[in-house]
């Protein structure tokens, strides 16, 4: 099927949606795989509550602080979403999966800015000044937007990100907000192994599709011309025959 044929929701390619639905069914059935087999049981009793909830604030402290490297390291932080929810249910665990993916967006932002300039500028030029003019007008608002969307990767962005000219603050505020809808998809879809395993992974799912529906609509609405990634662009305008610069 070429792409200008491919089907579509609201304006963004299906097989996006069927992606991240991908990404929550393997979590799903790996959480239920877990809890069957006797594993999930045993992590539970003699990890998390001996290494995690039975050392209290230390314990969460040492969830954070392996949560923050993963997502530095550039691995899926929907796991780190997912494990918090299993572990600490929908409140904390959306507390501290929200730090834990910030924190690893710092890391990485504040690599690149003070010690890997050359070596992302070298790799990423182009995308380095597609981000910053993306981002340099409204870079709190901008950076949401990016954050909302259900493709492109975080770790690159966080890079690029850093060798821009882009202020860490309003960077790492809006990564904080535009990071939240999914946060909330992904611990509600693990803390749903232990508790309404049915209802909880059925609104996350429709969660999931809002969330994703909302960023295509948010990025197509105020990007204003400027174009972020060829993929995202492909994803989310060429579906509507428009052209990059947004028009049709």
């Amino acid at each position: 099927m070429s792409a200008q044929h491919e089907v579509t929701v609201a304006g963004i390619k299906i097989r996006l949606l069927l992606k991240g639905l991908v990404v929550m069914l393997s979590l799903v059935v790996l959480g239920w795989g877990m809890k069957v087999s006797g594993v999930g049981d045993m992590l539970d009793v003699h990890w998390v509550d001996a290494e995690i909830k039975g050392h209290g604030l230390s314990g969460e402290m040492i969830f954070l602080a392996l949560g923050t490297v993963v997502v530095a390291a550039g691995l899926p932080r929907q796991a780190v979403c997912f494990l918090a929810g299993y572990a600490f249910g929908l409140g904390g665990g959306v507390i501290l999966s929200t730090l834990a993916s910030v924190a690893g967006c710092v890391v990485c932002f504040l690599y690149a800015r003070l010690l890997g300039r050359e070596l992302v500028m070298h790799r990423f030029a182009g995308r380095v000044r597609r981000v910053d003019d993306f981002l340099r007008d409204n870079p709190l608002t901008m950076t949401v937007l990016i954050r909302f969307l259900p493709v492109g990767s975080n770790l690159l962005t966080n890079l690029v990100a850093g060798v821009s000219s882009v202020r860490p603050i309003p960077f790492f505020i809006g990564t904080l907000i535009g990071y939240l809808p999914q946060t909330v998809v992904f611990v509600l879809l693990g803390s749903g192994i232990q508790v309404d395993p049915l209802q909880r992974t059925s609104l996350s799912v429709l969660l999931f599709v809002a969330s994703a529906l909302l960023g295509a609509f948010l990025y197509r609405r105020l990007r204003h011309g400027h174009s972020l990634d060829a993929e995202i662009d492909a994803a989310v305008d060429d579906a509507r025959g428009e052209t990059p610069d947004g028009n049709p």
